[in-house]
Formats: C-alpha cells, sequence, structure tokens
C-alpha cells in the first residue's frame, strides 16, 4: 500500500523532461487553448453573422439562422463533435472526389477548431441578438439621422453598445469552449485530457495526473476571470452605475 501511494503521488512524474510526464501535459494544455482560441473566435464570427441575420435578414436568412441555432443547442455536444469531425471530414472529401482530387487527411486542429467554432456559433448568436436588441433605439435612431449607412450604423453605433451587454454572456462562453476541448480527446486529438488519461495509464498515478490536469484547467480559469473583469471595466467607461 505504501508502495502504491508514493508512486500516485511521485512529483518526478511530472518532469518536463522524459521520463517525465510534464512537457507531455503542456503540449496537451496549449494545444487546448489553441482549440479554445480557435474555436472560440470563429464562433464568434458566426455569431456575429447569425445575430444580424436573425435580426436584419430577410424570410429564409432568418429561418436558416433559427434552424441552425436550434438543432446545435438541442443536440448533446459530444453527439455533435462526433458527427462534424467525422460527417464533415467524410463530406470534405466526397465534394473533393467530384472535382478529381483524392482523399486528404484533415488536420486534427483545424477540424476541432471547425467543430467548436460551430457549436460556439450558435449560442453566440442568441447572446448578440439579445444585446443588439438591448441597445437604446434612440442612439441607432440619431446615427441614422446623421446620414450613417446601415454598415456604418453597425461598426460605429450597434457593436461598440451592445458590447457591455454581450461580455458577460460572451465571457461564459469563452469558458465553456475551454472545456468542450476535452470533449476532442473521443476523437484522438492530443489534448490535455487525453494526454492526461495516457500518461495516468502508463504510470498507474492516476489521482496526480488528473489533479495536475484540474490545475492546468483552474489556472487558465482565474486568468480569463482577470482579463475578462478588465474588458468588462472598459466597456463600461462612461455607463451610468445603479444607485
Amino acid at each position: 500500500m505504501a508502495a502504491s501511494s508514493a508512486t500516485m503521488f511521485d512529483l518526478s512524474l511530472l518532469a518536463l523532461d522524459a521520463p517525465g510526464w510534464g512537457g507531455v501535459l503542456l503540449k496537451g494544455f496549449v494545444a487546448s487553448l489553441e482549440l479554445a482560441v480557435g474555436g472560440y473566435c470563429l464562433g464568434l464570427l458566426l455569431g456575429i453573422g447569425g445575430a444580424c441575420g436573425k435580426l436584419y435578414g430577410g424570410p429564409i436568412l432568418r429561418d436558416l439562422m433559427e434552424v441552425y441555432t436550434t438543432l446545435i443547442r438541442a443536440v448533446p455536444e459530444l453527439v455533435l463533435i462526433l458527427l462534424l469531425y467525422y460527417a464533415g471530414t467524410d463530406a470534405v472529401n466526397q465534394l473533393l472526389a467530384l472535382f478529381g482530387v483524392g482523399p486528404v487527411d484533415i488536420n486534427g486542429l483545424v477540424a476541432g477548431i471547425f467543430v467548436i467554432g460551430v457549436v460556439q456559433g450558435a449560442y453566440s448568436t442568441e447572446v448578440l441578438r439579445g444585446a443588439i436588441k438591448a441597445v437604446p433605439p434612440g442612439q441607432i435612431e440619431a446615427a441614422r439621422a446623421y446620414g450613417m449607412s446601415p454598415m456604418l450604423v453597425m461598426r460605429r453605433v450597434t457593436l461598440p453598445a451592445m458590447l457591455p451587454y454581450a461580455i458577460p454572456g460572451l465571457s461564459n462562453l469563452w469558458l465553456i469552449a475551454t472545456k468542450d476541448t476535452a470533449l476532442l480527446a473521443v476523437v484522438g486529438f492530443s489534448e490535455l485530457t487525453l494526454v492526461t488519461r495516457q500518461a495516468a495509464g502508463s504510470t498507474k498515478a492516476y489521482m496526480m495526473f488528473y489533479m495536475a490536469a484540474g490545475v492546468l484547467y483552474l489556472a487558465l480559469t482565474l486568468v480569463s476571470n482577470v482579463a475578462i473583469g478588465i474588458i468588462e471595466r472598459r466597456s463600461r467607461r462612461g455607463m451610468a452605475r445603479p444607485v
């Protein structure tokens, strides 16, 4: 029992160089961070387009955006990841085959970013749609009265004014994106959760390695909360505080 406990908490296993697994864990953490940042940014772009489509698009575009957000939010994220990862890769290869191009092995990082981005986009659409609707209509009417074009009104008035309303929801989506990267372990992408499982399985030090992974996720969350707080305070400059 004593020997088993010593192995379970042998800190030398966390060394950066072999035979330690610390370097492998850090590489997995960096891969998770790349997935989260890429997927979140893609989701934000999809969310902006989706929110504008729902608010300002024609009937067909609004219906398409409604179908997109409803389906993505209704299906469990793990099912979506498996579906988009495998079916999406197969669809790309079939499309290439129509042009006489052989099958390609899509980069796992690119596929992972796409999957997380599509999922994030549906939630971002609703967050941004609600934030845009929270902008006082008088500000938009004043911009139109000055002769601003719709795109200029969106860029100079609507987007900056809706930011304080959107940040709480978008910050929550960022934290969700960092956790969703762990789901890509089921498709074999070497992010933090998968390499942690490999390290724990090889050394049998399950407690130590999963605690180490938890610490890395916690550190990312704490740093993110500090950055989000700074962004939120800056976005609310000049706004009246509640009494």
